[in-house]
């Protein structure tokens, strides 16, 4: 008498979408921690337990898979983002402060987040693809902002600084994560809000 699959009873598509599931986790722990040269379309099917068919099901390659690590936890950092702005109240100081300190608080917590999202993201190219569409889309939302609080600002001055904010929040990310601002992160974000704000 055979014995009853994991996915028995569960509709294909279902099935399918679990299955992509478990390979984008297996490959955030296992990059995360080990980095790209430990991520492998064996390594992830041996974490999870899949067959390589069922990789294929879902990836093209380890390059389509990454690229799911990162909108993954990108989009996670989006909605930490947009929570912490959106709890601060309406106050361009009090949002912009919240933005800066949920994007540093995001990527250090899980130290796996800030390698994905920003320290191998400058090598792999990937990763660096997705980190400058991320970025264009952050520089879209500043500026968004910035009507909105603002409108009627000079144009050419709002992409200047909205370019200059999304630039210096990749590297000021680099540079927390790198240990190189110490660990108190409400003295980074009150000296980096005082630049960005002056």
């Amino acid at each position: 008498m055979s014995t009853p699959t994991r996915w028995a009873g569960v509709p294909l598509v279902d099935r399918r979408a679990e299955r992509r599931q478990l390979l984008v986790d297996a490959a955030y722990r296992i990059f995360g921690e080990g980095g790209e040269q430990a991520l492998s379309v064996r390594s992830v099917c041996r974490e999870t337990g899949l067959n390589s068919r069922y990789f294929y099901e879902s990836f093209p390659d380890v390059d389509a898979l990454l690229g799911a690590v990162y909108d993954g936890v990108s989009a996670e950092l989006a909605a930490a983002v947009d929570a912490a702005m959106a709890a601060a109240g309406a106050s361009l100081r009090a949002r912009t402060r919240a933005g800066m300190a949920a994007v540093l608080e995001f990527s250090s917590t899980d130290p796996r987040r800030g390698r994905v999202l920003f320290t191998d993201a400058r090598a792999n190219p990937v990763l660096a693809a997705r980190r400058a569409a991320t970025q264009d889309l952050l520089r879209e939302a500043v500026l968004s902002e910035g009507w909105r609080l603002h409108p009627g600002s000079d144009p050419v001055g709002a992409q200047v600084a909205a370019a200059l904010y999304t630039g210096a929040m990749a590297e000021l990310a680099q540079q927390w994560l790198a240990g190189r601002l110490g660990d108190d992160l409400d003295a980074v974000v009150d000296h980096a809000l005082a630049l960005v704000l002056r």
